[in-house]
């Protein structure tokens, strides 16, 4: 398979190459804002003649080569109005220009907008991009704009409940999801254990989530990808826009630092819920604290017409303390450095450096003497060279190489018992990773689009430090430990390497719609560590190891995709997929994860499958508009030593997901959102029999069965108004902008179970008689939470 795919390759672009030996020229460029000069990511540039053109990529560039003649091109974006220009070729031509947001009078050569219809003519399937109006639109918790619960909106993506870290995709657990922002992982995407996410909305410019198809350039995770792009900052004015809610402030300011040459933005965030409540309650004193906040900048610098610099970076925090002394804290720390560099009109390179840090905190003790500290942290460099060859209107060529290096450092505990100190710590370990991909998007004829690429990934756990070999107990037992060994600083102790081929094609239907197929496999090399019911801050990362092995996964898809309606503004699809994957972590019944040197002992590996049907509906434009999407699916893990070694539902299966997002725009001020949400139950593990004890029930699960009950479905309904500020003022119309929003949050108080547990009463029984005992419903929001926001842009 690996040899026919390399010959496909090299045939398909050979082929290429030998059609554009005849004379061409080339017209390039960069697509932006007019209003503030943000390159335009995913642009369509189109030329009539051909019937074909190209996508601004991820830093608004594009670039056609044609045949001398001339062409009349048409630029376009949704939600600004389109540019059409006619174009004589007979020497390459710079076209760098400006596209206008709707509703702006500026004196350009426009013509009327058409809907993007790229979700029917683009051959990536399975992927889903958001604009930043349409999730300031969401009713949301406590009114605070969030870009995770966002896309928990759309099919495919789900959650264990509310409160959560994380999200899952396609049947992925919460580590399996690559979520990057500027290109640097995040590893806990989450605020106040997972209410919001880190993501401060007034410095997003740009969200994509792709779940299947996945492009070779990406790599390391065998669920999804979400790649976050911050804005770049306003080359044109100074401009500063926030929030004062509920829960947070928020405040955004950017600016040109030589207009039209260099720009930046700083944004940050900060909640208040132990301020206000110091008013009320003595709970948060003597230095308690409860909050988070969050600091995201980004600064560019145009060279000169071919060399751009970027510098990103975020930093955030959350801290719960009981007191001055006592409790925890986690965060991440990102920074990226990016240089864009035109070798000519048709070769674009990117190159980034970044760094990412996530880490956490604990300490307990009220003095000196008896006090536990605990901190750990994982931290990642990356080294990224990326090249885009235009080679003609039908190929596009990507390729490129990156290196990664991990640092791990599972625990730095002391404890402190009567004055007398003990390290419990763990050695760190270190990883390196590295890839190289090459990916070409080829057009053939009038109706067939193909994407093809290949990836091989590497990955060396390093030294220095000991390692372990473990024993092969009849599976589900406790491993132990039968030989260590030393390795010196980086010393390779376990190598292992994947071919990572991935293929997406599209057949154009004459009617507005398009049939797609995908194939992808991936290769993750570190895991997320948890077997609590939920992600949580205080879960572990891992690398693979010579016990560990990495995790893979195999996922097909095809899809059936169609416009409606006037302009095309409404858009249909229908996915179906399946997935297998390999070396699944799951844990023995009494696993210790937390402080553990021999945590490898306690792991156990399977393989999983995950399938399901996915619909989507989305309404573009007009005064009622929004999104239905509805998945069935099925997520299920097999595991040695495991519900008797049988297949069993993942924590986060569910078969039903409904999920409606609608808009209503009224002609005056006032607008309309609402948000439901019906999810089958999640399966949980319940004891099966129970015997007593003297007076005490102890619960049983016979049969061993893992995950062999849902709770409850859950469900809820979200609304939201939103007051737009006037827009004259004495006559004149106002600079600044204002709106206030009105939000109830689970309007009709649903109580949805989280986890349900039992326990014994309370009460002594009475001699004779069964013990009684009761299940208990945990319910994280269970009544509703009325809300009001102030929002403003001057």
């Amino acid at each position: 398979m690996i040899k026919s795919l390399l010959l496909t390759f090299l045939l398909s672009l050979g082929l290429s190459i030998h059609g554009t030996s005849q004379e061409k020229f080339t017209v390039s460029g960069y697509v932006q804002d007019a209003s503030n000069g943000e390159n335009l990511i995913g642009a369509t540039v189109y030329i009539k003649e051909i019937e074909s053109g190209a996508v601004t990529n991820f830093y608004g560039f594009y670039s056609v080569t044609l045949s001398p003649g001339t062409y009349n091109f048409e630029f376009r974006y949704l939600g600004f109005d389109g540019l059409s220009l006619e174009i004589t070729l007979n020497q390459n031509k710079r076209l760098d220009l400006e596209l206008i947001p709707e509703g702006t009078e500026l004196e350009e050569i426009i013509i009327e907008a058409e809907p993007e219809d790229i979700n029917v003519s683009g051959v990536q399937m399975s992927t889903n991009k958001l604009d930043i109006q349409s999730i300031q639109k969401l009713p949301s918790f406590f009114g605070e704009v969030d870009v995770l619960k966002s896309i928990q909106t759309l099919p495919g993506v789900t959650t264990v409940g509310e409160g959560t870290t994380g999200f899952n995709v396609r049947g992925g657990g919460v580590g399996q999801n690559l979520v990057l922002l500027d290109e640097a992982p995040v590893y806990n995407s989450s605020h106040l254990l997972g209410f919001f996410s880190v993501f401060n909305p007034d410095a997003v410019k740009d969200i994509k989530l792709i779940k299947g198809g996945i492009p070779a350039r990406y790599g390391g995770r065998i669920a999804s990808i979400l790649d976050i792009r911050m804005k770049e900052g306003n080359s044109k004015k100074f401009t500063a826009q926030g929030g004062v809610g509920s829960i947070f402030s928020r405040l955004a300011v950017e600016g040109p630092i030589k207009k039209d040459k260099a720009s930046f933005i700083v944004a940050a965030r900060r909640s208040y819920v132990d301020v206000f409540a110091k008013a009320f309650t003595d709970v948060l004193s003597d230095g308690a604290a409860l909050n988070f906040y969050d600091v995201t900048l980004k600064t560019n610098y145009d060279i000169n017409a071919n060399n751009r610099i970027f510098l990103s970076g975020y930093f955030g925090r959350d801290n719960f303390k009981f007191d001055e002394r006592q409790g925890f804290n986690w965060g991440n720390t990102t920074t990226t450095l990016r240089w864009n560099h035109l070798y000519n009109d048709r070769l674009f390179s990117n190159l980034t450096l970044f760094y990412s840090n996530y880490d956490y905190e604990l300490a307990f003790g009220e003095d000196d003497l008896d006090k536990f500290n605990w901190n750990s942290e994982i931290d990642t460099y990356d080294l990224k060279q990326e090249f885009t060859y235009f080679i003609n209107p039908n190929n596009e060529l990507s390729f490129g190489a990156d290196i990664l290096l991990y640092n791990f450092e599972p625990a730095n505990a002391i404890g402190v018992s009567n004055g007398e100190s003990r390290d419990i710590s763990i050695p760190e370990k270190k990883a390196l990773e590295s890839s190289a991909y090459i990916s070409n998007d080829q057009t053939i004829g009038d109706r067939v689009t193909i994407q093809y690429g290949l990836r091989f990934s590497n990955f060396m756990y390093l030294g220095k430090g000991q390692y372990f070999e473990f024993d092969q107990p009849e599976p589900g037992i406790r491993r132990r430990v039968t030989d260590t060994f030393e390795a010196d600083k980086f010393e390779v102790i376990k190598n292992y390497a994947n071919l990572e081929p991935r293929a997406s094609i599209k057949y154009q239907l004459p009617t507005n719609s398009s049939l797609k197929a995908s194939y992808n496999r991936t290769a993750q090399y570190i895991h997320l560590v948890s077997n609590t019911t939920a992600s949580n801050p205080l879960d572990i990362w891992t690398p693979s190891t010579n016990n560990i092995t990495p995790q893979t996964g195999q996922q097909w898809a095809l899809g059936y995709f169609r416009n409606f309606g006037a302009n095309n503004s409404i858009e249909t699809s229908i996915e179906t997929y399946y997935k297998n994957t390999t070396n699944q972590i799951d844990y023995i019944d009494g696993a210790d994860i937390l402080i553990n040197e021999f945590l490898e002992g306690d792991l156990l590996s399977g393989k999983g499958r995950a399938y399901g049907l996915e619909f989507f509906a989305k309404k573009n434009g007009g005064r009622i508009n929004g999104w239905v999407s509805y998945t069935i699916a099925r997520t299920e893990l097999q595991v040695d030593g495991i519900n008797n070694n049988q297949w069993y539902p993942t924590r986060f299966d569910q078969l039903h997901n409904l999920k409606i997002a609608a808009f209503y725009e009224t002609p005056g001020r006032w607008s309309f959102a609402a948000n439901f949400s019906l999810i089958s139950g999640t399966p949980t593990t319940f004891p099966t029999s129970r015997f007593q004890v003297q007076d005490y029930t102890i619960p049983l699960n016979f049969f061993n069965s893992r995950n062999n009950i849902r709770i409850p479905a859950f469900h809820r309904l979200d609304i939201s108004a939103t007051l737009q500020g006037r827009k004259m003022k004495r006559g004149k119309t106002r600079k600044n902008e204002n709106y206030w929003v009105f939000g109830v949050y689970n309007v009709y108080a649903r109580r949805n179970p989280f986890s349900i547990y039992f326990a014994q009463v309370d009460e002594r029984p009475i001699g004779g008689n069964p013990i009684e005992t009761q299940a208990t419903r945990v319910s994280i929001i269970g009544t509703l939470l009325p809300s009001i926001s102030y929002n403003f842009k001057f």
